[in-house]
């Protein structure tokens, strides 16, 4: 009996043991369940947060419009002293009418002078001197205004030696010469004026540069920054100019020399063509 009472002690005591160890390893696993389900919140949540800071919100900034040449130039013109910045657009526009008159001009008077030649050569050898006279009337370019003029001087009955006949030539050349170059003085005028204008803009700008410092008694960048930048563009506008009408100018001395090229070529031919004809007093 009393074996049966210790087996049933050691049975429940076992069993309570067993109970309380299963108890508390219940207790336990759900303190860690419980703790890992907080950890696994706290990491989404970290993570939530990790994704919002990594993304941004998304700043719609203004797109500005990008500007022009000629709203570009316009802004700075204005900034540079419109009233004296004026000056400097006269001096260009000026210049470029004169450019753009003498590129006509120009482009007008050249002809094939060796096609030319020898249209007058053959006329002139077939005895018609008045038809030549005529081609050359109909005819622009100092090639054939020289022609004219030796022409004339052939068909005559008291200037038509070979003395008279040079001499013309020779005359006539030199006014074609100095129609060529017409304006061309004015010119180089505005493109010594363009610079001159923009350094003179420098130096006003640096003297309202130290009338703010003055007025102000400060020399802080903010004070001097407006003189400055008025001397600064009208010194670039005024190079630009020059710049330009100098292109311009390159190409029209180019145009002349090579008018120039031509008509000593035709007066060489000329010359051979008259001596030629029976018409000529040697």
């Amino acid at each position: 009996m009393k074996k049966y009472f210790a087996f049933v002690a050691m049975v429940a005591a076992f069993t309570f043991g067993m109970t309380t160890s299963v108890m508390a390893q219940d207790e336990a696993v759900e303190a860690a369940e419980e703790q890992v389900d907080s950890v696994a919140v706290d990491s989404v949540a970290v993570d939530s947060v990790a994704e919002e800071a990594a993304a941004p919100e998304e700043i719609v900034a203004p797109v500005e419009e990008e500007e022009g040449l000629h709203k570009t130039l316009k802004t700075k013109f204005i900034e540079g002293d419109a009233g004296f910045m004026s000056l400097v657009a006269i001096a260009l526009v000026l210049g470029l009418a004169f450019c753009i008159e003498r590129v006509i001009y120009l482009t007008l008077a050249q002809v094939n002078t060796q096609k030319f030649m020898k249209t007058i050569a053959d006329k002139v050898a077939a005895g018609k001197i008045e038809d030549a006279i005529e081609y050359c009337k109909g005819t622009r370019g100092p090639v054939a205004q020289i022609s004219k003029k030796a022409l004339t001087a052939l068909n005559s009955t008291d200037q038509n030696d070979i003395a008279t006949i040079e001499r013309t030539i020779n005359i006539e050349a030199e006014v074609q010469g100095a129609y060529l170059e017409e304006n061309c003085s004015w010119i180089t005028l505005f493109i010594a004026m363009a610079p001159s204008l923009g350094f003179l803009g420098t130096v006003i700008g640096m003297v309202q540069a130290f009338d703010d410092i003055e007025r102000a008694g400060d020399i802080s960048p903010t004070v001097v920054a407006g003189g400055m930048k008025v001397a600064l563009i009208t010194t670039i506008f005024g190079i630009i100019v020059a710049l330009v009408l100098q292109v311009f100018y390159n190409y029209i001395l180019s145009r002349v020399e090579a008018l120039n090229s031509n008509m000593e070529e035709a007066a060489m031919s000329l010359l051979d063509t008259c001596v030629k004809s029976p018409k000529c007093q040697k």
